[in-house]
């Protein structure tokens, strides 16, 4: 077995969580994998997992493996693609993970097009509010929406959008609709935890912008349980468009303060690791969504 194929097998023994797992539809069993394990750690000369009789984890040494051995398989297939490029398809197996909102509202709906585009790609879909790291979550792509935490990724920006302050009827009727910015100091105002940014709402004053830290009692950490607290008439929020859209034109939800409220740009990223980009079946995805996310 050559090193790529020993990077090969403990990255599937890590993805699948442990030996058993891994095995299962393989040709080699869990104590083979195990030993392959053994013998690669005997030569680095370092611990790459830790084993209980329930699961495995990577040592931080291991993580580093791990991540190098994702890049160099990476560079292999890509290199080996472009080669035979003329002679069919994007193929393979292609991982992307998203925020709950974008694959609802935006994702899902295109991914019928693009199946039928690109037959020869399976695609598993994770998805979820919490900010990840893209090589230990072990993805091809996230898509996220506003600013980026890390510059050393390669970030494609495939659509923008904007941000909205809305509530429901129910809510305005009982608490009142607010006219002026500093109006929103007497409302309750739901907020995604975790991100500050979000609690500071900027609006136009006559003179510039001005930042107004808005109150609030509800927190959630996804966009889709904003929206919703919202239509239950929990309280004010603010959040992309897209999310709402349909809700504000069925007037489910009231746009509120739209000629004060300093709706900035928010971007939609298509993040890869360096190097993975080029991968064709990476490219054909990220591509297709800058041709189609935007409308």
């Amino acid at each position: 077995m050559g090193q790529s194929d020993e990077m090969a097998a403990f990255l599937h023994i890590v993805e699948r969580g442990g030996f058993a797992a891994a095995a299962r539809g393989s040709p080699q069993t869990p104590s083979a994998l195990s030993k392959l394990v053994q013998r690669l750690e005997a030569r680095l000369g370092v611990r790459l997992l830790t084993r209980t009789t329930r699961r495995i984890a990577l040592t931080p040494e291991g993580e580093t493996y791990a991540a190098r051995a994702r890049d160099i398989l990476a560079m292999i297939e890509a290199t080996e693609t472009e080669v035979t490029a003329g002679r069919g398809r994007p193929r393979g197996h292609l991982r992307v993970n998203t925020g709950t909102a974008y694959a609802r509202h935006r994702l899902i709906p295109l991914l019928p097009a693009f199946c039928a585009e690109y037959p020869d790609i399976t695609l598993d879909l994770t998805v979820t509010d919490r900010r990840v790291d893209l090589v230990a979550e072990g993805a091809d792509v996230l898509l996220r929406t506003g600013p980026l935490d890390d510059s050393t990724l390669i970030a494609r920006r495939i659509a923008t959008g904007r941000r909205v302050i809305c509530a429901a009827p129910a809510y305005l009727d009982r608490r009142g609709t607010p006219r002026q910015p500093n109006d929103l100091l007497a409302h309750d105002c739901i907020m995604l935890h975790g991100q500050a940014r979000l609690t500071i709402w900027p609006f136009h004053d006559g003179e510039g912008l001005a930042a107004l830290t808005v109150p609030g009692r509800l927190a959630t950490d996804s966009a889709e349980a904003l929206r919703d607290m919202a239509l239950a008439g929990l309280g004010v929020i603010r959040i992309s468009e897209f999310v709402v859209r349909e809700d504000i034109a069925a007037g489910r939800l009231v746009s509120l303060l739209a000629a004060q409220h300093a709706s900035e740009e928010v971007p939609v990223w298509a993040i890869t690791a360096p190097g993975r980009h080029r991968m064709p079946r990476i490219r054909a995805f990220v591509d297709f969504l800058a041709a189609h996310a935007a409308a």
